[in-house]
């Protein structure tokens, strides 16, 4: 049995009583020197995730459409990244076993973690600061966005995080929490080094940047404001070497939001779906058909028989808004289109040949394997 780390952060603490960590502390966006009082008190709402799953099932595949063709709603853009799935990578051939961190949202036992971790398995265990070992329940996972919800039943006293209802500022103090390497109760501060970066992965979530370093095992762990509440998920390092350079990403609170209750709900994240693959508009794109003002999304391919397809959108033609508001990438476009119900109709406005025009797609519903 191979042991594989992801990557997350434990603090040492007690569980008490349940309750929202929301310390006071620095109401400016400030925090030096008070991230012992954070670490304390957020701590045992941290938990180490372990799963245990064939190596075949760890690596998740990429969303696709309905006939199993790769999604072409995504942004064409590559980032490179010496691990595939954040701090962390499956042996190729026997079980292996996930390990990374998560996080209480619930007195009740409901703790988010990463999807890397726990992928191919049905159930997992949890390791909380007081060194006690419960079984969890898979209740739902999210390939496209690297989230997963598990359940632990027997307890409605759980320590819990909030998550944050505003996005951090570039430049914001920021403390992780997570089981680095496996060894638990770590923690690692920094700042937001950026926000919205696409890291081109295929998902349409735009990551939040940390120089916080983010480990082996750190996955699923919180990043946390100098409120306390969650300002995201950490997910994944950009390193040539395999260690931590102080880039991290991890996924926001929005995202969280918008993910989890339907994975409570029903297991899985529901998806509008276009069929056609588009690239923000550059500069020098937009120079090259002769409007240089231009921005949204142009369309490099559309898929035979998908939506876009149907309603006659066309290489070349450029998306510049959904429903009337206005785009400025392909990272926004493919938002808008996964925010949207499958079987809904969405507007289109686009330039085809220095021509304005207009579509309504009905959209599908996005897949993934």
């Amino acid at each position: 049995m191979s042991a594989v780390l992801a990557s997350a952060v434990l603090v040492i603490g007690s569980i008490v009583h349940a309750q929202a960590v929301n310390p006071t502390v620095d109401h400016d966006g400030g925090g030096l020197g008070r991230f012992a009082d954070l670490a304390e008190k957020a701590g045992p709402a941290v938990v180490g995730v372990s799963a245990k799953a064939a190596a075949a099932d760890e690596e998740s595949g990429p969303s696709s459409g309905p006939d199993g063709a790769p999604d072409q709603d995504t942004p064409r853009r590559a980032v490179p990244r010496s691990e595939p799935h954040g701090p962390g990578v499956a042996p190729k051939s026997g079980d292996m076993i996930s390990i990374g961190s998560g996080f209480f949202i619930s007195p009740d036992g409901y703790a988010v973690t990463n999807n890397d971790i726990v992928a191919g398995s049905d159930t997992a265990e949890i390791r909380t600061n007081e060194d006690k070992i419960y079984p969890a329940k898979i209740v739902g996972k999210d390939p496209l966005s690297d989230l997963a919800l598990l359940k632990v039943d027997g307890r409605t006293d759980f320590a819990y995080l909030k998550l944050a209802d505003q996005p951090p500022r570039t430049g914001d103090w920021v403390l992780t929490v997570g089981n680095s390497f496996g060894l638990g109760n770590t923690v690692t501060a920094g700042i937001v080094s950026a926000r919205a970066r696409d890291l081109g992965m295929g998902s349409s979530d735009d990551f939040i940047q940390i120089d916080a370093p983010i480990n082996r095992g750190d996955s699923g762990g919180p990043s946390l404001n100098t409120h306390g509440n969650v300002i995201g998920v950490n997910s994944m390092i950009l390193s040539p070497s395999g260690g931590s350079v102080g880039v991290a990403f991890a996924i926001p609170a929005d995202t969280v939001n918008a993910v989890i209750p339907q994975l409570k709900d029903k297991g899985a994240v529901t998806r509008g779906w276009m069929g056609a693959e588009v690239q923000s508009v550059t500069p020098d794109i937009a120079e090259s058909i002769g409007a240089n003002n231009l921005r949204g999304a142009i369309v490099i391919g559309v898929q035979a028989s998908g939506p876009a397809a149907k309603a006659g959108l066309k290489s070349g033609d450029v998306i510049t808004s959904i429903g009337g508001e206005p785009i400025k990438s392909a990272n926004e476009l493919t938002k808008k289109v996964h925010a949207a119900a499958p079987s809904s109709s969405i507007e289109l406005s686009m330039v085809r040949n220095k021509e304005q025009r207009a579509l309504t797609v009905t959209l599908g519903q996005l897949t993934a394997q």
